[in-house]
């Protein structure tokens, strides 16, 4: 997987491929149905599978109040398309200019002049250029009239309802605490990072230390406690997560934090990334320090059966 952050300097084997324009926030089942076409196109026009997306979103730019939080970071977005089979992302820097050319010019200009680029493949509510005039069939004739091929895919739902799948609604459900939800919808468990810094040290007196993440930077599920894993060099660790206050200690100041199950060594200053499987119950306050200690070793053997099924599930997924 190729990323880069410009099109100054276009490596020659990424031109003249199957292309897909958009966010791509948080890689859900949506965005795996596009990257499937795009492979059957790149296929077909013997070319590599792209995917431009921007950085930062244009939102931020245009209208940052309502910005929404993102899923992904831009090295992680990438990292779950290449398990796709995309071979490059471009994460464009996103900047006024880009933003004011009209749908025509910035056809021209990325598509065909930069990317040269033989096919495209979108949803059916995509929308570019200037003041999104640009839609799919203003995109239709233009592909037609320099002969590249354009498939439009249509959205995906989840069985158990009628609502597409969408990054806005991963986002709702995270919100809301709904990981599980947000775990069918998405191609890998929600993962968020951050760095460990110092927290109060009460969990070594607990017995079940944990390290505090700050500097988070995409959305934080609601308060609860979940079961999930860290990501720490590679390597996955089953983790207890705890997002909120701990009135237990009267303290009222919400935190991130997780216990690493049968983890023994210092993390502080380290990045590290959490994974979420199931949210296992509401934060609250006990009436003392030992019930808390009874309800975390419940947690924790919830935690390790989350986790088990979780790598059986994928085992049986990489073996088929």
């Amino acid at each position: 997987m190729r990323l880069l952050h410009d099109l100054e300097h276009v490596p020659p084997e990424i031109l003249g491929g199957a292309l897909a324009i958009g966010n791509f926030d948080g890689v859900h089942l949506g965005h795996a149905r596009i990257v499937e076409a795009i492979r059957r196109q790149a296929r077909a026009v013997h070319g590599p599978t792209i995917v431009f997306t921007f950085d930062p979103h244009p939102v931020r730019l245009l209208r940052p109040e309502q910005t929404p939080p993102p899923l992904t970071w831009t090295r992680r977005k990438a990292q779950l398309l290449a398990q796709l089979g995309v071979d490059a992302m471009i994460a464009y820097p996103t900047d006024m200019a880009l933003l004011e050319l009209s749908a025509e010019d910035f056809f021209q200009q990325i598509v065909v002049d930069k990317l040269q680029a033989k096919a495209m493949v979108e949803g059916p509510n995509f929308y570019f250029g200037r003041d999104r005039r640009g839609d799919t069939k203003l995109l239709g004739e233009l592909c037609e009239q320099h002969s590249l091929t354009l498939e439009i895919v249509h959205p995906l739902q989840l069985p158990s309802d009628a609502e597409i799948i969408s990054s806005s609604r991963v986002r709702q459900s995270i919100a809301g605490g709904d990981v599980e939800t947000a775990r069918r919808m998405l191609t890998e468990p929600y993962r968020l990072r951050g760095m460990v810094t110092h927290g109060a040290g009460r969990g070594n007196t607990l017995g079940f230390a944990t390290a505090n993440l700050e500097a988070i930077d995409t959305i934080v599920p609601a308060h609860g406690v979940y079961a999930g894993y860290v990501v720490r060099q590679e390597l996955t660790h089953a983790a207890a997560i705890h997002i909120g206050p701990n009135p237990t200690f009267g303290e009222g100041h919400p935190k991130v934090e997780a216990h690493l199950i049968d983890f023994a060594g210092s993390l502080y200053g380290e990045p590290l990334e959490l994974a979420f499987l199931a949210r296992l119950r509401d934060v609250r306050a006990f009436s003392d320090p030992q019930q808390l200690t009874s309800q975390i070793h419940q947690d924790v053997e919830a935690v390790k059966l989350a986790y088990s099924d979780w790598l059986t599930t994928r085992v049986a997924g990489e073996t088929r």
